[in-house]
């Protein structure tokens, strides 16, 4: 077995084995009442047809990282190195979402079959403390990521004067010594402008988010909207934090690119050591928190809470297991998604939406039009991540 396929098989087991936890985090980390995105009572939240649904997706995800872990050495040989790891890793994922998906239509159909919902009384929380006195953006938390940016930007003028006539292919994270290109600001300055679009996109992120409708329950609206304050302090850092990560593997690899030190294994190890710390610190947080921030401590009494309302059965808005939603009666435009924690997503039914979407699809039809024309040399598939 040769060096590179030894690589690739350890690329391939790295990545099943993260994917195989993240997918059985997911059902752990939802909020009792959202198993595999389906509102049920709270009361519901332990009924038999819920339980056996998360043991079998379990039992399942397992089976299917074990099946792609032994069959990665027979692809990889068939298919070569990135191909093998490319078509490994999809199908992994692709098959965790299809059993994520038949545990939601499963629990569903129990749920319409035992009239659940019936007779309960619903409804929905307001906090306009929200708008009010909305969360603010921990400022604080971007100055690592800008500090990083203001060192590769410092870096990268002294050496601009002394530069070879050509560079090695920047790859984000590293460098590829075999393919060299001309020396120019642009391609000196490259990692300075991936840093910036890091912090300009999560700073961005961070604000929408922070204005996007609180996801409430309706059972204990004091408890939960102290909790979901709490929640959103929490992202807004670790996105912050997130982005002063990127950035410094994206400076090491800039060190590489600029001949301060010398490319080697070493190095390559380097820039993924923040990568690692930034996985490591969501996953801690996201099992601290949960979704929308239901697992995070209660103040005295908040247990005892309770409104004497379900919160209000919407289930018939959602789409592909809480990945999408479209209600053209609500005016959110952003909401929290019920697939995954800390994501949200956009309301499919409001106007804007659409407009955003429009946009970005004649963006994306223009770059790439320019690409095929020449005018835009765009970076290759692999050349950030």
């Amino acid at each position: 077995m040769t060096p590179f396929i030894v690589t690739a098989l350890v690329s391939v087991l790295v990545s099943v084995a993260l994917i195989t936890c993240l997918m059985l985090a997911l059902p752990a980390l939802a909020r009792p009442a959202l198993p595999f995105g389906v509102r049920v009572p709270a009361d519901r939240a332990g009924d038999p047809a819920v339980v056996r649904q998360r043991r079998r997706f379990a039992r399942l995800v397992i089976v299917m990282g074990v099946v792609a872990a032994v069959m990665a050495v027979p692809v990889l040989l068939v298919t070569g190195y990135a191909a093998g790891v490319t078509v490994t890793v999809s199908a992994v994922i692709v098959a965790d979402l299809l059993l994520y998906y038949l545990a939601h239509r499963r629990i569903s159909a129990a749920k319409r079959a035992g009239a659940w919902s019936a007779g309960r009384r619903q409804g929905v929380t307001v906090d306009t403390t929200f708008r009010t006195d909305p969360v603010r953006v921990p400022w604080k938390h971007g100055l690592p990521a800008l500090a990083v940016l203001l060192i590769t930007g410092g870096i990268g003028w002294s050496r601009l004067g002394g530069l070879p006539a050509t560079l090695p292919l920047y790859l984000g994270f590293a460098i590829d010594p075999g393919e060299r290109v001309a020396t120019t600001p642009l391609r000196v300055f490259e990692p300075l402008l991936y840093q910036v679009a890091v912090l300009v996109v999560v700073v961005a992120l961070v604000v929408v988010v922070l204005r996007a409708r609180p996801d409430l329950d309706a059972a204990r609206p004091r408890g939960s909207a102290r909790r979901y304050r709490l929640y959103l302090r929490g992202v807004a850092s670790m996105s912050l934090l997130a982005a002063a990560c990127l950035n410094l593997s994206l400076l090491v690899g800039a060190l590489q690119l600029w001949d301060v030190v010398t490319p080697g294994i070493g190095w390559q190890v380097a820039a993924y050591v923040p990568l690692v710390a930034l996985l490591a610190g969501w996953v801690g947080w996201e099992i601290k928190a949960g979704q929308a921030g239901h697992r995070l401590p209660a103040l005295p009494g908040e247990e005892d809470e309770d409104s004497g309302i379900e919160q209000r059965d919407d289930d018939r808005h959602w789409f592909l297991a809480g990945a999408v939603y479209a209600n053209r009666r609500d005016p959110a435009l952003l909401v929290h998604a019920r697939l995954g924690t800390g994501s949200w997503t956009l309301n499919l039914g409001h106007p804007i939406a659409w407009l955003l979407l429009g946009v970005l699809t004649v963006a994306l039809l223009v770059l790439g039009a320019l690409s095929l024309s020449g005018v835009v040399d765009l970076p290759r598939r692999h050349s950030l991540w």
